[in-house]
């Protein structure tokens, strides 16, 4: 998989290191030239492409090789930055996917679909949703959103008081919109099945369209 990632700083290098350790190839894109000078040839980023440049510049996106990514990820440090990046990535380059990163989450409700933003990451949000989901048990948690807001990834841990304990996902008529794509129970991933039974305690995790919310969260928690 080609990635092309605007930002060079703490979160860009550590993100294209881990992509090319699992085999991706990746190209950073950073302006400040004494970043570029001074990672460019460390062995933090071995294998990492650079380019010293504006990345909210067409020129310089296409020079970086953005025609041909699989995925464009903005997070630089800058929320006008990665909407122009992400904007560009999806309008000129038709990239497939596009992830952004939010610094202010102020700004969050900008990070959509109008922006050419299939993911947004929010740190306060995502770090929020997780403490929440920590110490909450039957609450409506929802963990991350997708498509600019379609789509979301939520969970619940299930309470006694649940509709769906110890019923089948046979049983449970999900909308069409909704679909358990994981449990975790006893510390253990269950990947589920029209069989699997939930049990009070399951973190059930599930990827819904924003019109199905209230239908899900009815199922799991009442």
């Amino acid at each position: 998989m080609k990635v092309v990632i605007a930002g060079g700083g703490s979160v860009g290098r550590f993100t294209a290191q881990q992509l090319v350790e699992s085999g991706h190839e990746v190209t950073i894109i950073e302006s400040d030239r004494a970043v570029v000078r001074e990672y460019g040839q460390s062995s933090s980023t071995t294998g990492v492409k650079w380019h010293q440049g504006d990345a909210c510049d067409v020129t310089m996106l296409a020079a970086a090789g953005v025609t041909l990514a699989d995925v464009v990820a903005s997070v630089t440090g800058d929320d006008e930055d990665n909407l122009v990046v992400s904007l560009l990535a999806k309008q000129e380059f038709g990239v497939p996917r596009v992830v952004a990163r939010v610094n202010n989450p102020n700004n969050y409700w900008m990070f959509n679909d109008m922006w050419g933003v299939d993911v947004s990451v929010s740190t306060p949000h995502l770090i929020t949703s997780l403490v929440q989901e920590a110490v909450t048990v039957g609450a409506f948690v929802r963990l991350m959103q997708l498509k600019g807001g379609k789509a979301e990834l939520v969970e619940v841990t299930l309470a006694e008081t649940s509709p769906a304990k110890d019923k089948a996902l046979s049983e449970l008529q999900f909308p069409r919109s909704a679909t358990v794509v994981a449990i975790v129970r006893d510390e253990r991933v269950l990947v589920p099945d029209k069989a699997t039974v939930l049990r009070v305690g399951d973190e059930v995790m599930a990827l819904i369209s924003e019109d199905a919310e209230a239908a899900v969260q009815k199922i799991l928690v009442g």
